[in-house]
């Protein structure tokens, strides 16, 4: 039992000698860890403000898709219902959300990136929907007689004689339907308009109340769903949508397929043709990069699928994003994730991702510095038995000069032996404290071999 206690005791001096010559390095790697801990702040906030969209759009669908997807990382998504495109884009600039979802043609190019708005990608397409009631049509010679006795509005010069409907103005609709009616050289201002929400408009259109109804919004939206099954109600096959894209270059064709709504019941009858706009997730550089790095994640799994518009994998995108894509978008979408985020749990991924600069950094300048730790270990164990010499080599000193004191200095090489006896070192340096001991002997056998004065 004795035995092993000497051994443990041995072991943990050995182990606190390391630790103390190793102890100036690990400070100077803990103090560089935290200093860059604090500076770049790896851990983001908890809660997070994204600007959806009205009740019951795609927007604010998305949105819960999001608040859902982020929840299993720890982070509560705030979602911010507001009116649309515009109001979301008017909450980026304001400072008053983190995210929004905003459709193209609505941001500015120029000032928004400078004011330190980007996207993290494109998300899917947002078409122009016309809705209108066949039945409310009216006729004009230049139209024609309708084809099989059902009227079709031509082009959207058509809605300049009927009661039209479009979405509430924070949404960007009428100021999109302006100016596309301003191409057809018409002034939306002296047309009959009502701006509404999406909800109460197309509620309208089903009563009669309206005529026609103008919407953007996603094919998962339930306005849309909702109006492309009603009987009575059309969508407008829109013939110019190629020259809609040239004069207008936020734009795209886009083709509801025949049958895509419902095949048993052949909904739509016939290819429509449509023009749309890319919805994009845009967010501030002041959004924590971690934050925008779990959006942009989420946005492959909640877009990636093919949709009415679009194949799988089509979305997200970088290429039709009007406004520069922040580099956490671009390595979503165009890199390959790190291995360690399939194995690290998020916060520890996270940290390893804003960390390994620095902690790349701290080995190579720790690596030549370490070298100096074993000298110092040496040093350390070595000092604790060649700090008796200093004394030893006092008593020989007056062993030469004072030979009357033979007796007290016998008596100070025996304390110091009983002292050099109690010292502990590592096995490895035992050699150090037994040449001790030897010559304080032999410092004794040429004091005892003097005669007596």
């Amino acid at each position: 039992m004795k035995r092993l206690s000497h051994s443990l005791m041995l072991a943990l001096l050995g182990l606190r000698d390391l630790l103390l010559s190793a102890g100036p390095l690990a400070l100077i790697a803990v103090g560089v860890l935290v200093a860059a801990y604090v500076y770049l702040d790896p851990q983001p906030p908890r809660t997070v403000r994204l600007a959806t969209g009205p009740q019951g759009s795609a927007y604010a669908a998305f949105g819960e898709r999001y608040a859902a997807a982020l929840q299993t990382n720890g982070i509560r998504v705030e979602l911010i219902p507001t009116e649309g495109a515009l109001d979301n884009l008017r909450l980026l600039r304001e400072g008053r959300a983190d995210l929004g979802f905003v459709r193209g043609g609505v941001a500015d190019p120029v000032a928004d990136p400078e004011a330190g708005i980007q996207s993290l990608g494109a998300l899917f397409y947002e078409p122009l929907w016309v809705f209108y009631r066949p039945a409310s049509l009216r006729r004009s010679e230049a139209e024609g007689p309708p084809s099989q006795g059902r009227a079709e509005l031509p082009s959207l010069a058509g809605l300049r004689t009927l009661r039209l409907g479009t979405d509430r103005p924070g949404s960007g609709i009428p100021e999109l339907l302006g100016r596309m009616l301003s191409a057809n050289r018409i002034d939306a201002t002296r047309l009959r308009i009502t701006a509404q929400p999406a909800e109460d408009g197309a509620a309208a259109l089903i009563a009669g109340r309206l005529d026609a109804l103008v919407l953007a919004s996603a094919s998962e939206s339930p306005r849309v769903q909702q109006l492309l099954r009603t009987p009575g109600i059309a969508v407008l096959d829109l013939g110019q949508a190629e020259a809609y894209t040239r004069i207008f270059p936020f734009l795209s064709v886009v083709t509801l397929p025949r049958g895509v709504v419902d095949l048993a019941s052949d909904v739509p009858a016939r290819d429509v043709s449509l023009v749309a706009t890319t919805s994009s997730l845009l967010t501030r550089e002041d959004t924590h990069p971690a934050l925008r790095q779990l959006f942009a994640q989420a946005a492959q799994n909640i877009h990636g699928h093919a949709g009415w518009f679009n194949r799988a994998r089509e979305f997200p995108n970088t290429r039709a994003s009007e406004l520069p894509v922040i580099s956490e978008g671009d390595r979503a979408i165009n890199g390959t994730p790190p291995v360690w985020q399939r194995w690290l749990p998020f916060w520890a991924s996270n940290l390893l991702e804003r960390m390994w600069l620095v902690i790349g950094g701290l080995i190579v300048l720790l690596l030549p510095l370490s070298r100096v730790v074993p000298p110092l270990y040496t040093f350390r164990v070595r000092r604790r038995v060649f700090r008796w010499y200093a004394r030893l080599r006092d008593i020989e000193g007056r062993m030469e000069s004072d030979s009357g004191a033979r007796d007290g200095l016998l008596d100070e090489l025996d304390e110091l032996d009983r002292v050099a006896n109690k010292v502990t070192v590592p096995l490895s340096y035992a050699e150090e404290l037994y040449a001790l001991r030897h010559n304080i002997e032999q410092a004794r056998r040429r004091l005892l071999a003097r005669p007596r004065s």
